[in-house]
Parts: structure tokens; sequence; C-alpha cells
């Protein structure tokens, strides 16, 4: 099992660079991620979207429409509320967003590979001693 952050996953959807490094995890292992991660990707969708408008909304469609694939066919999606107080004293402790150490949290209480774009949630996720999987 490998979780998936939503740094690592809009990086797949959007195909920016290095998705295919994405796409070889996520056709050879089994991929979680939290149900919060939905939104991630959805805004980020939007963001390139409307604000950059360096895709149409008809390609944003088809963009959302593959992430829903993905969440209900791929990537087993767990609620974010089992691991928020875990995340929230990592939060603290190493200075870094809730959204981020969420992700971590539940690598850390899954024991298992924490697959990641974020530099800074690389690097907290490998003090706390996780696996880390860093895809630039």
């Amino acid at each position: 099992m490998t979780v998936i952050d939503s740094s690592t996953l809009a990086k797949y959807i959007l195909k920016e660079p290095n998705w295919m490094e994405v796409e070889e995890y996520l056709l050879r292992e089994e991929i979680s991620t939290l149900n919060h991660t939905i939104k991630e990707v959805a805004n980020a969708i939007w963001k390139i979207t409307v604000i950059y408008k360096a895709i149409s909304k008809e390609v944003a469609e088809e963009k959302f429409k593959l992430l829903k694939t993905l969440t209900k066919e791929v990537i087993t999606i767990k609620p974010q509320e089992k691991y928020l107080e875990e995340a929230f004293k990592i939060a603290l402790k190493h200075q870094t967003t809730i959204y981020d150490a969420l992700y971590i949290a539940q690598a850390k209480k899954e024991k298992t590979k924490l697959l990641t774009s974020d530099r800074k949630q690389a690097q907290t996720a490998k003090k706390l001693g996780l696996n880390v999987t860093f895809i630039q």
C-alpha cells in the first residue's frame, strides 16, 4: 500500500513534468489517499483552467472525469478524520500544514510509503522515519 498526496495526484491528472512516474505507481501498487484529496485536485484543475487559462473547460471536464474514475476504481479513499488528531500534532511539531500532515499521519498509521511531490512534506515525513518517494 502506498499513500498518494494531492500534489502527486494533481501532477498525474494535469500531466505536469514527471507525471509518468506517478502512473507507474498507479499501475503497479495498491494506492490510497484521503477524501479531501478529491477537492484539492479538483481545485487544481479549476485553477489551471480559470486562473491560468492553460486548458479549456472541455479539457478540464475530462480531467475531472479522470479524477472521479481513479478515485472510484484505482485509489482507495480513506476518511481524513481517522488521521486528524495525529496530523494536528505533526503539523504543530514540524511547522507544516494540516493538509500535508494528514498524508504523513495516514502513511505513519498505515505503516506504508508516502508518494509526494511536495518537498517540505517529504522532508517532514523522512524526519519521522517514513518511507517516502519524492517525485519532482
